[in-house]
């Protein structure tokens, strides 16, 4: 379920920044069920526009069980995507990737209801990406609002970042001290975290 583009020019060509996109990328609203509902978040396309100008690959990996759930038909997760990019090019940015998985293991219809490789924390969609934009996931890090995306970072041996944007603050503060894993580093905003990646990486 990816798209990508390549800028492959770069010596930093397999260093990846793997965004969460519901609260990391635009506002958390439950379920974007309808485009107008896809909102982004301030400074998003300004931190995207940073790390394409320091050669990192930025893919969006997303479950969108909202499909397998019947809240919204698949074709209309391509119409945000279009929008999403559209915004982020406004802006000077561009993603390198977008991969997203629509199932759910126990909701819905056929062929969305499986038990599926590519729904987060699973590794499908990441692998996929790594194949075709030839990532070192050791070398990347992986940023979201969600304790699981702190966990999904882990498991692919990437350095974590909390947003503390969308679900980020809430869980956080109250769920933060029972995760097994621990972010890298805990960031206001998408903003914040790319200064801090940029930071480590030589390039802020």
């Amino acid at each position: 379920m990816g798209n990508g583009h390549s800028h492959d020019n770069s010596p930093m060509g397999n260093k990846a920044v793997f965004l969460d996109r519901d609260g990391t990328i635009n506002e958390e609203v439950g379920y974007v069920n309808h485009i107008d509902r896809f909102i982004l978040l301030p400074r998003v396309g300004e931190a995207i526009h940073r790390l394409n100008q320091n050669g990192i690959k930025t893919v969006v990996i997303t479950n969108q069980s909202g499909v397998a759930r019947g809240y919204f038909p698949e074709s209309l997760i391509h119409l945000v995507h279009q929008k999403m990019q559209d915004l982020l090019s406004k802006e000077g940015a561009y993603l390198d990737g977008i991969y997203y998985c629509p199932h759910h293991p126990d909701v819905g219809e056929p062929p969305y209801r499986q038990k599926c490789r590519c729904r987060k924390p699973n590794t499908g969609l990441i692998e996929e990406a790594v194949k075709a934009l030839r990532i070192d996931c050791s070398r990347s890090y992986m940023v979201g609002d969600r304790g699981k995306d702190i966990g999904f970072g882990h498991l692919i041996g990437a350095k974590s970042i909390l947003v503390l944007t969308g679900y980020g603050r809430g869980d956080w503060e109250y769920l933060g001290n029972r995760w097994e894993e621990k972010p890298d580093y805990v960031a206001q905003d998408l903003y914040e975290a790319v200064q801090w990646i940029l930071n480590r990486e030589g390039g802020g």
